[in-house]
């Protein structure tokens, strides 16, 4: 029941879903117990809806079947419950064009669907986005301190923060990606300063917390997180550029979960070294090292923003 309450709460806040629309779910051998959930949440909301099992995929981007592509392009709501991402695939871009609304959840899980990061209030989440947005539009400095120690500052002068990532697919033809909740930005090279101290995850998940000292926006010295310096090493001197700042901002999602909810939970903060340009910023090494920092405490311009992993009033 707990499942297919979640499925219920994505369904009204995600997708905006009405009584009668057409709903086609998606789901694959291993995610089938999340496809049931979503077709009787469906259901239970006035829908005639649709389950379709497919083969898992071997890889993300991998086209679904041509029948289903075609029973794409006559939904109202699509609900991709999948191992591997079909976002980004010619299927899902051409439903939107004919007008669907697309939720992707790729490797969703049984417990995010059951008082997880999906089940956030997706409405609740847009309006925050949208109060940070004025708050962050002109931002230049950004400090960041975490209990695990982390203390470092970078400069957003003249970056545009991102607040794509609300979960919400509620007009004709909107995609969404599930969990949602991080605002993300790419900070100006050359201006990381300080320590950064992961204490969740550093390109693995962590058992005990790994540094990085940050020198004029590269990671110059990282101790306890070797997988982290391996991957860095490959983009030389570019790998250890501090490519990505992004700040979670669901109430539901835990930062001890596997990425990618882990970076989408409240007070958590969300580093990428390596590459920026996906980000808007100028770096492309072909090197992504992921690291979290969790009860976050972030001043912009001197005014907070969150306080010990809680949005400031």
């Amino acid at each position: 029941m707990a499942l297919e309450e979640g499925a219920a709460s994505v369904l009204r806040t995600s997708a905006g879903l009405k009584a009668g629309e057409r709903v086609l779910i998606v789901a694959d051998p291993e995610r089938m117990s999340v496809g049931r959930a979503f077709f009787y949440a469906a259901a239970a909301l006035g829908c005639d809806p649709v389950l379709s099992l497919i083969r898992t995929r071997e890889a993300a981007g991998r086209e679904p079947p041509d029948l289903l592509a075609a029973a794409l392009l006559e939904a109202d709501v699509v609900l991709l419950a999948t191992v591997h991402s079909l976002t980004h695939t010619h299927a899902r871009r051409a439903a939107n064009r004919a007008g669907a609304r697309v939720v992707s959840m790729p490797g969703v899980t049984e417990e995010a669907l059951e008082g997880g990061a999906l089940t956030a209030d997706h409405g609740a989440l847009q309006q925050t986005m949208r109060r940070l947005q004025r708050r962050l539009r002109a931002a230049d400095e950004v400090h960041v301190a975490t209990p695990s120690g982390a203390d470092f500052t970078v400069s957003t002068r003249g970056r545009e923060w991102n607040f794509s990532d609300t979960g919400v697919a509620g007009r004709k033809g909107d995609v969404t990606t599930l969990p949602a909740g991080e605002i993300f930005v790419a900070p100006l090279e050359e201006t990381a300063e300080g320590r950064l101290v992961a204490d969740t995850f550093f390109q693995e998940p962590l058992h005990a917390p790994a540094t990085a000292l940050l020198a004029e926006g590269y990671a110059t010295k990282v101790v306890g997180a070797e997988a982290a310096v391996l991957e860095m090493n490959r983009g030389g001197k570019e790998g250890r550029n501090l490519g990505k700042l992004g700040v979670g901002l669901n109430p539901r999602a835990h930062a001890t979960a596997p990425l990618p909810e882990a970076e989408k939970a409240l007070g958590a903060i969300h580093v990428v070294f390596g590459d920026s340009v996906p980000y808007g910023g100028r770096v492309s090494c072909g090197v992504r090292v992921d690291a979290i920092l969790t009860g976050a405490t972030i001043d912009v311009d001197g005014k907070p923003l969150l306080e010990k992993g809680r949005l400031a009033p």
